[in-house]
């Protein structure tokens, strides 16, 4: 197979940074409903011997903990006390504390946690909310984008970057420190929890990592497919991700408006329980559309009235050619153009080697297909085939802009990059 002439590979390599930090609870002891007995002893035990300090040498530790940490994050003092906050019941039982001894606390109970150690892939490009600094005929956007550290446990992490008039790419540098949003709303449902998180305002946006924070999560927030959903002016952004507890997964929804504050929440319906769900950028025939893959192997249409509610489902796609004999996916939300949707695949060939293909869906009827690519788009290329999963290429959404496809793409599950794919050459060798 020859690779595709008109896909023009970029050498924007963004790598995982194990310098990137968050601090995250530290659990020997959290509050008492995680705890075993056992747990709870190591706890007040810990507490006890803070305790036993006298103020000049709490205050001592907890200067040097904050010289040793300087620079690594923001308020630190702050997320101390938040900490201390948390396990006050665990805490009430020694008494009253004074506000150094509630801040050392705080600090035994955090850990710093590397996010991206591993991996950063499996991105997804949306238009960016503001548009104030875009360039003339160009356009700013945001980046998703899968961080695994320590434990393969997932986050989702994000960059800003520009796209120029002709099609040239850049990205903004990447902040240096990293923050966790704090849980401003949960709901408790029987399908699960649903979460507000909201960033702070000082915040750079390459700054703000979505980590874990319900049980259906606990391993992992893996492959947010974002995209840019218009409905009757309105503009939000929603991600379709799947949670993964480490026993089950479950396909979830991020919406936003800003990428400062986020509410996420479990799917429900038969069609929720695998992964790989992907929505369409606006209604059809007025009602939600979703491209799925509920039998591991083939491609189906949903439709729903209800955001969160999916049920049921209508082949389209199966495996046809070769390089996706294995099973074919969706590779991120339908992209409207004026020929129909263009719906890119994921393939899986001999030596379960993933390729990027395309589709063409009926723009007022997506159960119908127009057009197939019969040879990837896009393939590992020699060089991109060693990682953290060898022979992968994958992506979870791309973007129209101008006459071009702007294709941001992982490369065995390690790093990423991006790709450019004229439009008119693609819908050439897809007829042909």
């Amino acid at each position: 197979m020859q690779p595709a002439t008109f896909l023009n590979r970029q050498a924007f390599f963004l790598r995982p940074d194990p310098a990137r930090v968050i601090v995250r609870p530290f659990k020997p002891a959290t509050e008492p409903r995680d705890l075993n007995p056992t747990d709870k002893t190591r706890a007040n035990h810990i507490v006890d011997r803070v305790l036993a300090l006298d103020s000049e040498a709490v205050a001592a530790q907890l200067a040097d903990v904050l010289e040793n940490f300087e620079g690594r994050h923001r308020n630190l003092l702050e997320t101390f006390e938040a900490r201390a906050e948390v396990m006050e019941q665990a805490l009430a039982a020694h008494g009253t504390f004074s506000r150094d001894q509630r801040q050392l606390i705080g600090a035994y109970f955090l850990n710093e946690y590397s996010f991206e150690a591993s991996a950063l892939f499996n991105p997804s490009i949306v238009p960016h909310p503001d548009q104030s600094d875009a360039p003339k005929g160009g356009l700013r956007f945001i980046l998703s984008l899968r961080a695994i550290g320590e434990g393969h446990v997932s986050s989702l992490t994000f960059r800003a970057g520009t796209i120029a008039a002709d099609g040239s790419l850049s990205v903004d540098p990447t902040a240096r420190l990293a923050s966790s949003p704090r849980i401003s709303r949960r709901l408790s449902a029987p399908d699960g929890d649903h979460i507000e998180l909201t960033f702070n305002p000082d915040e750079e946006l390459s700054e703000r990592v979505i980590f874990p924070v319900t049980d259906s999560q606990s391993n992992g927030i893996e492959d947010a497919r974002f995209v840019e959903f218009r409905d009757e002016g309105r503009k939000t952004y929603y991600a379709t991700y799947t949670a993964y507890s480490g026993r089950a997964i479950r396909s979830e929804l991020i919406a936003t408006h800003d990428f400062m504050s986020f509410w996420l929440a479990p799917l429900r319906g038969d069609a929720a329980q695998n992964k790989g769900m992907a929505l369409f950028p606006r209604k059809i025939n007025g009602k939600y559309a979703m491209i799925a893959r509920q039998d591991n192997e083939n491609l189906y249409l949903i439709y729903s009235d209800d955001l969160y509610t999916w049920n049921g489902g209508q082949a389209v796609l199966k495996p046809e050619f070769p390089w996706e004999f294995v099973q074919i996916g969706n590779c991120g939300s339908p992209i409207e153009l004026d020929e129909g949707w263009l719906l890119l695949t994921h393939g899986v060939g001999p030596v379960r080697k993933y390729s990027i293909g395309a589709a063409l869906l009926d723009k007022s009827d997506p159960s119908k297909v127009l057009a197939r690519s019969r040879e990837p788009l896009l393939r590992p290329e020699r060089s991109e085939r060693e990682g953290y999963v060898p022979n992968v290429v994958y992506t979870c959404g791309a973007m129209r802009h101008n006459d071009q496809i702007i294709l941001p793409y992982a490369v065995s599950d390690t790093f990423s990059n991006f790709a450019t794919i004229k439009i008119s050459a693609l819908m050439q060798s897809m007829k042909d």
